[in-house]
């Protein structure tokens, strides 16, 4: 009985994240961007795996709206790689919570991930999750500024060095 209990809750709020998902088409379809309804429960799949792979448990709906909306003015998205970009950064984002401790809040990871995508990254998600994330991870693990940089450093270094 509670098994059938089980699974039956988790399929409503597997319909809900999937509404949740779709609703985000009103305020994407400006930037050219709709979801259908099978890409949209691919993302609930996907942040299932993910969540299931990283250990991590999740309540309410998640971040897939939040990623959604983020993301959806870049100019490296189009509506022909939009959902497979959004699959990836839902693993990269819940990837990027465990290696940085939760020492970051959601949404400033999020909006993290987004300025050096469509800045630095240049639309690639390699070096955002392989160099950029990689630093933001390691700089809060070991209690520097999220911002900082070795680079940055050396070049101080150098300075006082000619001074």
């Amino acid at each position: 009985m509670s098994f059938e209990l089980s699974i039956f809750s988790t399929s409503i709020i597997q319909k809900q994240a999937v509404n949740e998902i779709i609703k985000c088409n009103d305020f994407t379809f400006n930037y050219g961007l709709v979801l259908t309804n099978q890409q949209a429960i691919e993302l609930v799949e996907t942040r299932s795996f993910v969540l299931k792979e990283n250990g991590r448990i999740e309540f309410g709906g998640g971040v897939i709206d939040k990623i959604i909306k983020e993301f959806c003015d870049s100019p490296y998205i189009s509506m022909h790689n939009y959902s497979e970009i959004l699959n990836e950064l839902i693993e990269i984002f819940y990837y990027y919570k465990n290696e940085t401790l939760d020492l970051i809040c959601d949404d400033d990871l999020i909006k993290f991930m987004k300025n050096s995508f469509d800045g630095i990254c240049q639309g690639s998600l390699e070096l955002l999750s392989g160099r950029e994330l990689d630093k933001l991870a390691s700089n809060l693990r070991y209690g520097y500024d999220p911002d900082f940089s070795e680079d940055d450093s050396s070049e101080e270094d150098e300075e006082d060095e000619y001074e």
